[in-house]
């Protein structure tokens, strides 16, 4: 007789994948309210001591959570992917971003700096050999005339706006840069000891800043020291390990993709926080960046396969002929 498969439950699988977009839903949240941070300290902090602070609160926090789980060391198989996501994306992207969110609004930087997952699809194409799809190059193109037409929108007030959208562009590659090298340490690592080691190791990246953070701390507002504070509790300890949990559960162009939310987050964020509203050329440049984005991530439909030509079977020996579309009895 012919036996009918069971079904397999998916309820674990479904678990996971439902605790996945939790964790990447958490982490566009607090991500978003980010720019919004960095925009309110970056009012008495200059960007490598707004960095070092950040990672420094960061640190602190995960050391304990570290503590609290009895987290070890992570496997040697883990550290090249932990130091060049420490140094890229927990270094030079903090100090590109906050630079930049000191020359443009909050708004502006999260449209340019989510170019990212696109960079993400790139970078994936050439070094990882998954090749460049059409809607890859496409998106590429459009994006980058998003990029050209924020650039121009700010331009008009002068060298330093126009700086500002290029170090968002820097952030945005070293941001995907520290997300290819983040995804292969958590093969080896859990996302706690991942996050935790590059924070570290960011934080060391950015002490050349320690006198400068010294002195300004003297004289910030309270203000400002809560907001540095809160990047790194949040933003940072939280928003970075469940980036690291979700991102261990599915491919880095999809986790890229999570982040398309987050630039309207941020808009809506610094209009009631800071009523900062972007200027309606930097939007339409802003959309048309995340436009390319989406056209990156699309796929083409797939072809329905035709139907195959019903075969009879071959009779063996003193076997009647199988006539096609009709199973043997039993």
């Amino acid at each position: 007789m012919i036996q009918q498969e069971e079904a397999v439950p998916a309820g674990p699988g479904r678990r996971a994948q439902r605790l996945a977009v939790a964790a990447a839903t958490v982490t566009v949240v607090l991500w978003a309210s980010a720019f919004v941070a960095i925009r309110s300290a970056g009012e008495d902090y200059g960007p490598g001591a707004l960095a070092l602070g950040r990672l420094l609160a960061g640190t602190v926090t995960l050391a304990a959570f570290c503590l609290i789980r009895r987290e070890g060391l992570p496997p040697r198989g883990a550290w090249p992917g932990i130091a060049a996501s420490g140094v890229l994306w927990f270094g030079a992207y903090m100090v590109a971003l906050n630079w930049g969110e000191q020359l443009v609004d909050a708004g502006t930087a999260a449209m340019v700096v989510n170019i990212g997952p696109l960079l993400i699809a790139l970078f994936g194409g050439w070094l990882l050999k998954e090749g460049f799809p059409p809607a890859l190059l496409a998106g590429m193109a459009v994006s980058f005339a998003g990029a050209v037409v924020v650039g121009l929108s700010m331009s008009g007030e002068g060298r330093s706006p126009l700086l500002g959208v290029l170090l968002c562009l820097v952030a945005a590659v070293t941001y995907a840069a520290g997300v290819l090298s983040q995804k292969p340490a958590l093969r080896h690592g859990s996302a706690l000891q991942v996050t935790t080691w590059g924070c570290a190791i960011g934080a060391l990246t950015c002490l050349p800043f320690a006198g400068q953070l010294v002195s300004q701390a003297a004289d910030a507002s309270f203000g400002s020291t809560l907001n540095m504070i809160y990047l790194g509790v949040f933003p940072t300890s939280i928003a970075f390990t469940t980036w690291a949990y979700a991102l261990a559960r599915t491919s880095a162009g999809k986790m890229g993709a999570t982040t398309y939310a987050a630039p309207a987050l941020v808009v809506g964020m610094s209009w009631v926080l800071l009523d900062e509203v972007p200027g309606t050329l930097t939007l339409a440049g802003g959309l048309l960046c995340l436009a390319g984005v989406a056209v990156s991530r699309r796929r083409g439909r797939a072809p329905v396969p035709a139907a195959p030509a019903p075969v009879a079977a071959v009779p063996t020996s003193g076997a009647e002929p199988v006539q096609a579309g009709k199973e043997p009895v039993p």
